[in-house]
């Protein structure tokens, strides 16, 4: 039987090269969050343990890590709804590089940005007038579900089609690039649609809704690259099948 009044913590200690868990004893504190905890062993038992945080706020979505097995924004995340026999295991996020203890490189998850296509681009210039687009237009209501990702790399821990397939582009990267495909100022969709569907693309998605079960933000990125596979599926019966599309 452990003290009610202390959490059992065991903690991913390591880099790169390996490493191994951690195990240490915290007070508990009413509305105690996990980035909380980590805080406390940083501040009171180990001042070496690296994290990162920045908001406090779940604005920023930089406190990620795996909590209990589980991809979570340790800053909203309350212990006492996810500590089991007041029992917490934490993690660096899943599918990314550890730099140190519970701080990931999130290099190869901004590259795989690039590499969709996740960059707005534009015709006008800033002396031309913003364009004026209607809440009510399709598309724009298609761009608005998608546009709330912060970047926090959830979905990408949460996604078992990255750990599968390296080069796959992830979900975040993906939903991105079906917001740039629903905005009509953007002027290159049709490349992005091919770097969407080429190897790595849209078309791997499994459609497990891991991403959409654990977005913090509660988007949904499965149904982002399904709709990214409609846009790949119509340009290449298009392509093959001229005369139908005439």
């Amino acid at each position: 039987m452990h003290d009610s009044t202390s959490i059992q913590v065991r903690v991913w200690r390591g880099d790169a090269a390996g490493g191994d868990f951690a195990d240490y004893e915290v007070p508990q504190q009413p509305s105690q969050t996990v980035l909380d905890v980590v805080t406390w062993i940083q501040r009171h038992a180990d001042a070496t343990l690296s994290y990162r945080f920045a908001c406090r706020v779940g604005m920023c979505g930089s406190c990620a890590m795996m909590v209990n097995g589980v991809p979570r924004w340790t800053c909203r995340t309350h212990v006492n709804k996810v500590a089991q026999d007041n029992r917490l295991t934490l993690e660096p996020l899943r599918n990314l590089p550890v730099i140190k203890d519970l701080a990931c490189d999130m290099t190869v998850f901004f590259d795989k940005w690039k590499a969709a296509e996740g960059h707005f681009s534009g015709s006008l210039t800033r002396d031309r007038p913003v364009a004026a687009i209607s809440p009510r237009d399709r598309l724009r209501r298609a761009a608005n579900a998608a546009i709330e990702c912060i970047n926090c790399a959830i979905c990408y821990a949460a996604c078992d089609v990255v750990s599968w397939q390296a080069d796959y582009l992830g979900p975040a990267a993906l939903n991105r690039a079906w917001s740039l495909q629903n905005d009509i100022r953007d002027t290159n969709r049709a490349a992005r649609l091919q770097a969407v569907s080429a190897n790595g693309g849209c078309m791997h998605c499994h459609s497990q809704q891991g991403c959409a079960s654990y977005c913090p933000n509660e988007l949904n990125p499965t149904a982002s690259i399904a709709g990214l596979k409609r846009q790949a599926a119509g340009s290449f019966l298009k392509k093959k099948y001229p005369e139908h599309y005439a």
